[in-house]
């Protein structure tokens, strides 16, 4: 790359430090920088990060796809690296440079559009890296969720690790709570105009879970909207991840039914081998062979209790959905307590995650043990049940005592400490330690993990 060239990069970059550092601009280096973009052809207000990059777009649609894929590859062509170093520049802008002050439905709405194109940018979005919507959580923030958002997003794109994949996940969830809380949000649902402009996502529905007892009338309505929009998204992921589950083993002290829907062709293929005709060209069959396909009829018991302090609230919203998902299978009974200081039998709601999110209050302490006197006596075939625990586990040390009573059991106990799009989880090391000693280690990270444990139970 020339001298020139180089230069004109730096002045781009340095441009793009000082925006996202100091709050004034740089009169020389804006200068600079509109320069150019002019010798570019690239429009003036690719340095505006009021303008979104769909407004942007919209402008000047020569840009269309410009922002597709751009942190993946390189190009060796000078002036495609200026080019692509002011892309890059407005792409990084708009997205971590959040300002101060109140914030409009428009303006999140705008923000949670280009994060989007900056997952994409680094092929994190749909149909890219691991964009297989095993994500829940996600919304359409895909960073907000899991899995991987709705879109995919959570999963790490092509030429990102999987770690740094997640650790943008936070960062932009981070973001997006702050802006969430600058904005005057029951003013906001007040307006069914400016509510429409809202997208769900998980800070927006910890948002107004939060402040559910404050609103009323259509504020109320628009929230509940809000939410079941959210819960469908999320639940929609979900049940890709769990409806190839097969719930039962196979009883094969049962004969196969000899119906043509249960023929096992492979198998009545090689058993009859021996009766391949040269001469013809023929396999004459003589015997047919069936596939078992009745399951044992002993139910299987999920008991999931999940922590609803208000550090868990990726982790209330995505169990919630996903105890509702296994409740709908065949031979699954399905248990459901959530707890603070106190503990809350939602097991009748189970079906029906935004009801249970409704009678749910996020904030609080922590007593696990109320919770426990809930589930132990749940435990009633310990071989043929499973205890999910989810929680950051800043709990009283003697509960470790009913964790070792509960595996000693016999029960399947699966302790979870993060099921939200980022993998982020503060779990206290002293029971990180003594459950891993248990021989049941703390799951963390996306949801997927914790979907996987379950069907190797179910199964």
């Amino acid at each position: 790359m020339s001298d020139a060239n180089e230069n004109r990069r730096q002045v781009l970059y340095w441009r793009l430090l000082a925006r996202l550092f100091e709050s004034e601009e740089q009169p020389a280096l804006e200068s600079a920088s509109v320069a150019v973009v002019n010798d570019l052809g690239l429009p003036p207000a690719l340095l505006d990060p009021g303008v979104s990059l769909d407004n942007l777009v919209q402008r000047f649609p020569e840009l269309d796809g410009a922002f597709d894929g751009l942190l993946e590859n390189a190009d060796d062509d000078p002036e495609q690296q200026v080019r692509r170093a002011a892309l890059v520049s407005k792409l990084l802008l708009n997205v971590f440079q959040t300002g101060t002050g109140n914030v409009s439905a428009t303006q999140l709405a705008d923000w949670q559009k280009d994060a989007r194109c900056l997952m994409q940018a680094l092929g994190m979005g749909p149909g890219n890296g691991q964009g297989d919507g095993e994500g829940a959580g996600a919304g359409r923030g895909g960073w907000s969720t899991t899995p991987g958002g709705a879109q995919g997003g959570g999963g790490p794109g092509r030429g990102l690790g999987e770690g740094r994949g997640f650790e943008l996940s936070g960062e932009l969830a981070e973001l997006e709570a702050e802006l969430v809380a600058r904005m005057h949000l029951r003013e906001v649902l007040a307006d069914p105009r400016l509510a429409k402009r809202l997208s769900p996502s998980m800070s927006l529905i910890e948002q107004l879970l939060r402040d559910k007892s404050n609103l009323s009338g259509v504020a109320l309505a628009n929230a509940k909207a809000l939410i079941r929009r959210f819960v469908d998204e999320v639940a929609q992921v979900l049940r890709t991840q769990v409806e190839k589950t097969s719930v039962g083993t196979i009883d094969r002290s049962v004969p196969p039914k000899r119906v043509f829907r249960n023929l096992d062709i492979d198998r009545t293929i090689w058993k009859n081998l021996t009766n391949w005709s040269p001469e013809d060209e023929r396999l004459y069959v003589d015997r047919l062979f069936y596939k078992h396909t009745v399951r044992r009829t002993t139910p299987a018991k999920l008991i999931v209790v999940v922590d609803q302090s208000g550090s868990m609230v990726d982790a209330m919203v995505n169990c919630t959905i996903l105890a509702s998902i296994f409740a709908g299978l065949p031979r699954v009974d399905v248990h459901l307590i959530a707890y603070d200081t106190r503990a809350l039998d939602l097991t009748p709601w189970v079906h029906d995650p935004f009801e249970v999110l409704l009678r749910t209050t996020l904030g609080g302490g922590t007593d696990g043990t109320a919770a426990m006197a809930l589930a132990r006596p749940k435990i009633t075939d310990p071989r043929n049940t499973v205890l999910v625990w989810i929680s950051d586990f800043y709990d009283e040390r003697s509960l470790i005592t009913d964790f070792e009573a509960v595996h000693r059991s016999g029960a399947k106990f699966i302790p979870v400490g993060s099921v939200n799009s980022s993998g982020r989880a503060s779990v206290d090391p002293w029971y990180r330690q003594k459950l891993k000693d248990l021989g049941t280690p703390v799951i963390s990270g996306h949801i997927r993990k914790l979907v996987f444990e379950l069907k190797n139970f179910l199964a």
